[in-house]
């Protein structure tokens, strides 16, 4: 498998890196600074997320195949293709990439296709650890203008031991930027219990009569 790097698939891939760059650059009053070129990281856990949001969003793409069209702004990724961003973690069979048009050329949405697997955080309002929310389905749209991740195709999505199963094929998933999800359609939710330890020593109750 190759690293398929945003700033090696033309101007047009590079106009993206550099939009989010100018976007990270405008919500930090540090100084940015270009990206550090980064070793292959294929071994990572695509359903690991980064902790770290410091300087600009870096977005890496690998892929076994790759091409790109840069009149329509169109970039398409197949092969065993993994998504490392700070804000979100995915995997597919196939991914297509659109840009905007004109100046502005940032990211306008990507499509996965084909055992979908994609991860966000949603943020624990007590300050504890995030809960990661795992979806699973055979298609997927992410939307850049709001963040949003839309999963059809009998999705399912699982938020620490709750898991939320589709039951009809028309049934929609969207999890937000913030981690929280929103289900359009028939459904099926499981909620876990851990079963809770017996104290040490505490007498047994007796079986009755």
């Amino acid at each position: 498998m190759k690293l398929i790097a945003f700033a090696i698939l033309g101007c047009a891939i590079s106009a993206f890196a550099q939009t989010e760059v100018v976007t990270t650059a405008a919500q930090s009053s540090k100084p940015t600074s270009s990206p550090k070129k980064k070793t292959d990281d294929t071994g990572k856990n695509p359903f690991g997320t980064e902790s770290k949001n410091e300087g600009p969003i870096t977005t890496e793409i690998y892929a076994d195949e790759a091409s790109f069209d840069s009149g329509k702004n169109v970039g398409v990724f197949t092969g065993h293709v993994k998504v490392f961003d700070p804000r979100f973690n995915l995997q597919s069979d196939k991914l297509t990439v659109y840009l905007h048009k004109g100046e502005e050329q940032g990211l306008e949405k990507a499509i996965a296709e084909g055992n979908v697997g994609v991860v966000r955080d949603r943020p624990d309002p007590n300050g504890g650890p995030p809960t990661h929310a795992v979806g699973r389905s055979e298609h997927a749209v992410y939307t850049a203008n709001d963040g949003s991740v839309e999963l059809t195709g009998m999705p399912k999505v699982q938020q620490g031991l709750n898991l939320h199963i589709a039951t009809s094929s028309e049934t929609v998933m969207v999890i937000n930027q913030d981690g929280h999800l929103n289900t359009h359609g028939p459904s099926r939710t499981e909620i876990r219990q851990e079963p809770k330890e017996e104290k040490a020593g505490s007498p047994t109750p007796s079986p009755k009569p």
